[in-house]
C-alpha cells in the first residue's frame, strides 16, 4: 500500500547559496534572535547505514547560526552502523534493531539528563529513522516531542517473501511491526517525513539497486511517507541529501522550531577547534568502534596547490577511547588532516576550511589499496559523504575530467577513485564538485597511503 503525501513542495531543488564555496556566510555575524531555547526541545540526529554521526556537521552548524546552544544537541554514532543480513542472527560488527534501539535509548536518556528537558526531538537518516520509529513504538513515546524521519525507508527497501529476516524488508517482521494500524505513527509524537521526488536509490521501483536489476521491488518513491505523518516531497535530491541538504535543515528546523529559520548559511566562528574519534573496519567491516594509538597531524594547505604552509598545526595520539584533537584552526584556512594507525592505510584527508567548532570531525583509515591498484604511482579518492554524485545533475570534475565510475541518473555513487602513473606523484589534483573545490596531492601508493578530497557540501 502506497500512501497519499498531504503535503507537497515540488521541484524545490537547490537553495541558493551565501557567499562562499559552502554555504557560509562571508563575515562572522551574531544570529539573530530566535526562539528562546525553551521553546526549542533538545534535538538528537541519528546517522544511517553505516555512516557516523560526522554526517551531521553542517545540519548542526546551521542550528548553531539559528540560535540553537551546541550544548542543546547530540549526534549519534552507533557502534555498529551496519545491519545484519538476517535481524535475528548475529554477525561480528553488525548490529539488530534491538541493538540500535537500546543505543538510541540511551542517548536520549543522557541528553535528557544533561539538558533537564523532559522531551527531546529526534531527527533520523535513513536507518537512523528505523531506531526513532521503534523507540517510540515500543515505548519511547512520552520521550520524544517530534521525530523527524528523512529519507527513512519506511515500508522498505524492497517488499518480497524472501529474506524476510532482513530489516529493510516491508514484509519482514519488523517493519510490518512498526507500519500496523490505521496510523503508522504513534500518537502523542508529531511525525514529518522527508523524501525525494524520485531518485532517491532506497525508494525505487526496480531492483537493480538491490542487486536484481529487472526485479520488481513493490516500493515507489512514496515509500518514505507514512500514515498520520506530515510528508513533504523536497524536491531532487538523493538519499543522503533528503537529511543533509540546505532544503532539508530548512523543513527540519521549522518543523521543530515552529518558525522559519533566520538564515540557512553557515555563520562562520572566529576561532574554531576541531576534535573527533578515529573508528576501525575490523574484518573489512565499517564501524564507529574506536582506534586506539593512532596519530592524527593536521596541515595548513594551500587552496591552490594543497602543498603544506609551514610544519603541523595539530598532533595527537588516540587513547582507549579513540579521540583526537582538539585542534585550534582559522575558519578561513584549508586543512590537511593525516591518519596513520597500525595496519591501516596512512591516510591523507584534504578538507575544505571549517566555518566553526565541531568535535564529531570523525576519520576512518582509507580502504586497503587492492587488485585494482596494481602499477598506480598514486591513488586520490573523491569522496562525498553527506550526498551522491548526480550526473548529469551535477558538476563533478576529478584532475580536469569527469568521472568515468560514477553512474549517470539516479544517484548512487559517493566515491570516485583516480590512478595516477608514478610519474605523477606528488602533484595537485583538483577536485569540483559544484561550487565546492578542494585540491589534494598525489601521495606514492608504494608506500601504503591514499588521498582523500573529502567534501563538505
Amino acid at each position: 500500500m502506497r500512501l497519499s503525501r498531504r503535503t507537497i513542495l515540488k521541484g524545490a531543488g537547490t537553495l541558493p547559496l551565501a557567499a562562499g564555496s559552502l554555504g557560509f556566510s562571508a563575515f562572522a555575524q551574531a544570529p539573530a534572535a530566535g526562539p528562546s531555547t525553551s521553546e526549542i526541545p533538545p534535538i538528537l540526529f541519528a546517522h544511517g547505514h553505516g555512516e557516523q554521526a560526522a554526517l551531521w556537521i553542517t545540519t548542526l552548524w546551521r542550528m548553531e547560526s539559528n540560535g540553537v546552544p551546541r550544548e542543546r544537541m547530540f549526534a549519534i554514532n552507533f557502534t555498529d552502523p551496519l545491519a545484519r543480513t538476517d535481524d535475528t542472527k548475529p554477525e561480528p560488527n553488525k548490529s539488530s534493531t534491538e541493538d540500535q534501539r537500546r543505543e538510541l535509548a540511551d542517548a536520549i536518556k543522557e541528553l535528557k539528563r544533561r539538558t533537564g528537558a523532559s522531551r527531546v526531538a529526534l531527527v533520523g537518516n535513513s536507518r537512523g529513522g528505523y531506531s526513532i520509529r521503534n523507540h517510540i513504538k515500543n515505548g519511547g513515546a512520552t520521550d520524544v516531542s517530534h521525530a523527524v524521519l528523512c529519507g527513512s525507508p519506511n515500508h522498505g527497501v524492497f517488499d518480497w517473501d524472501e529474506g524476510l529476516g532482513n530489516e529493510f524488508n516491508g514484509r519482514g517482521p519488523f517493519l510490518r511491526g512498526l507500519n500496523e494500524g490505521e496510523s503508522e505513527v504513534t500518537p502523542g509524537t508529531a511525525f514529518l517525513t522527508l523524501r525525494s521526488d524520485g531518485i532517491d536509490k532506497y525508494a525505487q521501483a526496480d531492483g537493480r539497486f538491490v542487486g536484481k536489476p529487472g526485479t520488481p521491488t513493490g516500493i515507489t518513491a512514496e515509500g518514505p511517507a507514512l500514515k498520520g505523518a506530515t510528508n513533504l516531497v523536497l524536491g531532487p535530491v538523493d538519499h543522503r541529501e533528503t537529511a543533509y541538504h540546505p532544503r532539508a535543515f530548512r523543513e527540519i528546523y521549522k518543523f521543530i522550531a515552529g518558525r522559519e529559520p533566520n538564515r540557512i548559511a553557515i555563520t562562520p566562528e572566529a576561532a574554531v577547534k576541531l576534535s573527533g574519534l578515529v573508528t576501525g573496519t575490523p574484518g573489512g567491516v565499517q564501524t564507529n568502534r574506536p582506534v586506539t594509538g593512532a596519530a592524527v597531524e593536521i596541515y595548513r594547505v594551500s587552496p591552490d596547490t594543497g602543498e603544506r604552509i609551514g610544519g603541523p598545526i595539530h598532533t595527537s595520539q588516540t587513547g582507549s577511547d579513540g579521540r583526537w584533537g582538539p585542534a585550534q584552526v582559522d575558519p578561513s584556512w584549508f586543512l590537511e588532516m593525516v591518519l596513520t594507525s597500525a595496519g591501516s592505510t596512512t591516510t591523507h584527508f584534504y578538507r575544505s576550511p571549517f566555518p566553526r567548532s565541531s568535535d564529531i570531525v570523525h576519520l576512518r583509515a582509507a580502504r586497503p589499496l587492492g587488485a585494482a591498484d596494481a602499477g598506480a604511482g598514486a591513488v586520490i579518492l573523491m569522496s562525498r559523504p553527506r550526498g551522491y554524485f548526480g550526473l548529469p545533475r551535477d558538476v563533478v570534475l576529478l584532475d580536469g575530467k569527469e568521472p568515468t565510475d560514477v553512474k549517470p541518473g539516479v544517484p548512487t555513487d559517493s566515491l570516485t577513485t583516480l590512478r595516477l602513473s608514478a610519474g605523477e606523484v606528488d602533484r595537485p589534483v583538483v577536485a569540483l564538485f559544484n561550487q565546492e573545490r578542494i585540491v589534494a596531492r598525489a601521495w606514492p601508493a608504494s608506500e601504503n597511503r591514499i588521498a582523500i578530497a573529502e567534501l563538505t557540501c
